[in-house]
């Protein structure tokens, strides 16, 4: 095996983390950035990112995640969710969730938040499979990553 097979084969794993972020202009001038270009829109400006590199998680933290993965996997197969109330995932830190919860609140929108800084929050967010970032808005099913107004409204359609 030649040096470039091997070094294709340990940055392999790395590849599979990258993403695109596209930056579109919409036929009405709007803006939005999205991981697919924009249908009828031009892309402006494409960013591809990796994330760098990271510590392993201790043992005693992976032992919490598979505890509360295991908890969520009980908790959805003894009660499905019945109503049809917005979910939103939150930090109190995060400015993009503010935006999110006022835009909710602007198109009296009824939600439930979920701190993600809190345990209950926590294992809320691990019982939909995670996420990479707040906010996220889960409804019937679908389910949006961040915010942008654009993306709220074609949500809600």
């Amino acid at each position: 095996m030649n040096m470039l097979s091997v070094l294709l084969l340990l940055l392999f794993p790395l590849l599979a983390w990258a993403d695109t972020l596209y930056k579109s202009v919409g036929p009405d001038g709007t803006v939005v950035y999205s991981d697919k270009p924009l249908a009828g829109g031009q892309v402006e400006k494409t960013l591809e990112y990796t994330p760098g590199p990271s510590s392993p998680l201790p043992d005693y933290v992976l032992r919490y995640k598979e505890e509360l993965e295991k908890q969520a996997k009980q908790r959805a197969v003894g009660a499905q969710r019945t109503d049809d109330t917005p979910q939103l995932f939150t930090a109190s830190w995060c400015g993009f969730c503010r935006k999110a919860k006022a835009y909710l609140a602007g198109k009296a929108i009824s939600y439930t938040e979920h701190d993600i800084e809190t345990p209950d929050g926590m294992a809320a967010l691990v019982s939909i499979g995670g996420g990479r970032g707040v906010p996220i808005l889960t409804w019937r099913g679908k389910r949006v990553q961040g915010f942008s107004e654009a993306n709220y409204d074609a949500f809600f359609r």
